[in-house]
């Protein structure tokens, strides 16, 4: 009865120490701040995407994906906000402003799909006025893959339903604007 009382234990802590495929970010909490939010459609933020961080990936990660989704956005169907994908393995963070094509801060091999603004690259949050809060949900994907297949001209969908048919695990982070 001591051995199995001792297992338990065992498999317990290790339980416990267990870490999970992790996504962070030190400019982006809770809410949206003026520098995230788009600029355009009646929007006048600063457009810049979040930094982000990974950690704890699973094993046989080859690659990895990241989007931005609006599920409140009034359309039925969501918007996507950024669509990035071919990340090499060894990335584990993207610098705040790395959504911005022109500035060039992708790793290398990395590509910034099409958005629903039609244009690659990150697009801030814009709800429409008085529509309430919306949700934005960040997703780091952890891919059995190195590339993804597709190219930058892809729809979010046939992105996404790539991402999910590669994905060994996701992590989110969300937060939320309204005007």
């Amino acid at each position: 009865m001591r051995t199995i009382s001792l297992l338990s234990s065992l498999v317990f802590a290790v339980a416990l120490n267990a870490q999970t495929f992790t996504l962070t970010s030190s400019t982006v909490g809770g809410q949206a701040t003026m520098e995230e939010v788009f600029n355009g459609f009646g929007c006048t933020g600063g457009n810049v995407s979040p930094q982000l961080s990974w950690t704890n990936a699973p094993a046989g990660t080859m690659g990895f994906a990241i989007t931005m989704y609006d599920k409140d956005a009034p359309t039925g169907s969501g918007w996507w906000h950024w669509v990035v994908f071919d990340l090499p393995a060894s990335t584990t963070a993207l610098p705040q402003g790395a959504g911005d094509p022109a500035k060039g801060l992708m790793p290398a091999g990395a590509t910034q799909g099409k958005t629903d603004f039609g244009m690659p690259g990150y697009g801030g949050p814009c709800p429409p006025p008085g529509h309430g809060l919306h949700q934005y949900v960040i997703t780091v994907y952890a891919l059995k893959t190195d590339k993804l297949g597709v190219d930058a001209s892809a729809s979010p969908a046939v992105v996404g339903y790539n991402l999910n048919a590669q994905a060994l695990a996701k992590a989110s982070i969300v937060f939320y604007y309204g005007r």
